[in-house]
C-alpha cells in the first residue's frame, strides 16, 4: 500500500513554519525550503496543488490562513493523503471549537502534536475520529472566543471503539422512542432536444439517514436494486417476484457497512452511528423516469420581436405534485419589454440574467401548464449573427417520487433487547442540470 506522508507541514501565509511532524527518514527536514522558493515565491500557489521537486512530491491546501503541506519521495497515494488533510482539519476543529487558523494552531502547539502522532504512524492513516479520540484523548483545546459551538461531552466505556470493532457508534446510549428516518434523495441531469428527443439522461443518488436508536442496533436495508433481487431468489431457491428492478451504479457506501456481506448476500446491512450519515451514494443512467417534459417553440418574427410558447407536462402519477417548480427561458440581451399569459404560476423578466422566469408553487402530477410571451426587442444597426442558443433551464422538487424508480422493499432493526422501533421513508427528486435546447 503507498505511504500518504512522509512529513507533514503547517505554514502561515508568509511561509513560516508553524508547526510540522516527521514520520519517516526518506524526507529531510529542510523540505519546507524547496516549497517556498519553487512554489511560494514563484507565485505558483493554486495552480496545481501536487507538484515534483527534487524527487520528492508536494502535496498543499490552503485552510483559512494556514497552508497545509504534506511531502513524500515514495509512490504515494494522493487521493488519501488529501482525504487525510481534510479529516485531520475537521478533528481539529472539533477540539478548537470549530475554528482552525494560525491562532488556534499557536495556542494549541502541545495538543496538535498528541493527535498528530494518533491519526498517523509510519506515513499511513490512522483512526480520525474526532467521537473516538476524544475518549482517550481528553485535553481541551483552547477554543476561539468567537466560537459558539458548545464543548462536547466525554463519554466513559472507550474499549469498544478502541478496538476498532465498531468506531463509528459508542455504547450505551437509551433513546425513550426509537426511530429511524431514511431519505432517498436524487438529482436528474437531463439534455433535452427542442422536439422532446433526450440526448443525455442520468440521476445520481443518496440515501441519507438519521437514527435515534438505543444500545447497539443491526440494520438490514432491502431495495428493488437487480443484483440484490436476483440474489435474494438464489438464496431462497424460488423465481424473483415480477416487478421493476433497477440497475445500480458506481454504488460507495458509509463504512458503517458490512461489505463481506453485501457481497455474499448483495444486502445492505450495518450497525448506525448516531444521529444523521450519509449511507450510500449512487448513480442510475439507463430507465430513467422523467418527472417532466418541456415542449418550447420560439419565433423570430422580423428583428425587433419574438414569440415564446413553452409547454411544460408534468409526467408522474396524478397523486402526487411537484413543488418550487422554476423555468428559466434565455432571451437576448436587447430585450426592451415583455408580456406574458400563462395558465399558472407567475412570470417575470429578469434583466440581470437574460431570462424569463416563469415560477409555479405547486404543480399537480398528470397536468400541463403553458407560458406564452411577445418580446420586444431593441433595434440595433449591428448585422445579427447566428449563435448558439443557450438552454432552457428547469428547477424543481417533487415529493415522494423517484425518477429511477429505487423504492425500498424492507428496513429491518434487531438489538438484543428487542425494543419496538418506528421507521420513516421519505423520496424526494430534484432537478440537477435540467436543460432543454430551444
Amino acid at each position: 500500500m503507498p505511504v500518504s506522508a512522509s512529513a507533514i507541514y503547517f505554514l502561515n501565509l508568509r511561509g513560516d513554519v508553524l508547526i510540522n511532524r516527521l514520520y519517516r527518514d526518506d524526507v529531510g527536514g529542510n523540505m519546507v525550503d524547496a516549497f517556498r522558493t519553487h512554489i511560494m515565491q514563484t507565485k505558483e500557489l493554486g495552480v496545481c496543488p501536487v507538484r515534483q521537486i527534487g524527487g520528492c512530491s508536494f502535496f498543499y491546501m490552503k485552510i483559512s490562513n494556514v497552508y497545509i503541506v504534506i511531502v513524500v519521495s515514495a509512490n504515494a497515494n494522493v487521493a488519501c493523503a488529501f482525504k487525510f488533510v481534510v479529516e485531520a482539519v475537521a478533528l481539529f476543529k472539533s477540539y478548537f471549537g470549530g475554528a482552525f487558523d494560525e491562532d488556534a494552531i499557536r495556542n494549541n502547539f502541545v495538543l496538535i502534536y498528541e493527535l498528530l502522532d494518533e491519526i498517523m504512524d509510519f506515513g499511513y492513516p490512522q483512526n480520525l475520529s474526532p467521537e473516538i479520540l476524544k475518549l482517550y484523548i481528553t485535553q481541551e483545546g483552547v477554543r476561539s472566543p468567537f466560537s459558539s459551538k458548545a464543548a462536547d461531552k466525554a463519554v466513559p466505556n472507550a474499549t469498544l471503539q478502541v478496538t476498532g470493532a465498531v468506531g463509528w457508534r459508542r455504547e450505551g446510549l437509551v433513546y425513550k422512542k426509537n426511530e429511524v428516518f431514511l431519505d432517498i434523495v436524487e438529482s436528474v441531469n437531463l439534455l433535452m432536444s427542442s422536439k422532446g428527443s433526450v440526448l443525455r439522461c442520468d440521476v445520481t443518488g443518496k440515501v441519507l439517514m438519521k437514527c435515534f436508536l438505543s444500545g447497539m442496533p443491526d440494520l438490514k436495508l432491502g431495495l428493488n436494486d437487480k443484483i440484490g433481487l436476483e440474489k435474494e431468489s438464489q438464496l431462497k431457491s424460488r423465481p424473483t417476484k415480477s416487478g421493476k428492478t433497477i440497475e445500480l451504479d458506481d454504488v460507495t457506501f458509509h463504512q458503517c457497512v458490512n461489505l463481506t456481506r453485501f457481497n455474499a448476500e448483495k444486502t445492505v446491512s450495518f450497525v448506525p452511528p448516531d444521529g444523521e450519515f450519509e449511507l450510500m451514494k449512487y448513480r442510475i443512467t439507463e430507465g430513467v423516469n422523467l418527472p417532466f417534459k418541456v415542449l418550447p417553440t420560439i419565433k423570430e418574427l422580423g428583428r425587433t420581436r419574438m414569440e415564446v410558447n413553452v409547454k411544460v407536462k408534468s409526467v408522474f402519477s396524478a397523486k402526487m405534485f411537484a413543488l418550487g417548480v422554476v423555468v428559466k427561458i434565455p432571451v437576448p440581451k436587447q430585450t426592451a419589454k415583455t408580456n406574458f399569459t400563462v395558465t399558472s404560476g407567475k412570470a417575470k423578466y429578469n434583466a440581470s440574467i437574460d431570462c424569463l422566469v416563469w415560477k409555479i408553487r405547486k404543480f399537480p402530477g398528470q397536468t400541463e401548464s403553458t407560458l406564452s410571451a411577445e418580446v420586444e426587442l431593441i433595434s440595433t444597426m449591428t448585422e445579427k449573427k447566428a449563435a448558439t442558443k443557450p438552454p432552457i433551464q428547469m428547477e424543481f422538487q417533487v415529493p415522494m417520487f423517484t425518477a429511477s424508480g429505487l423504492r425500498v422493499r424492507f428496513l429491518k432493526v434487531w438489538e438484543k433487547s428487542g425494543y419496538n422501533t418506528v421507521e420513516w421513508v421519505r423520496y424526494i427528486t430534484k432537478a440537477g442540470s435540467y436543460e432543454i435546447r430551444c
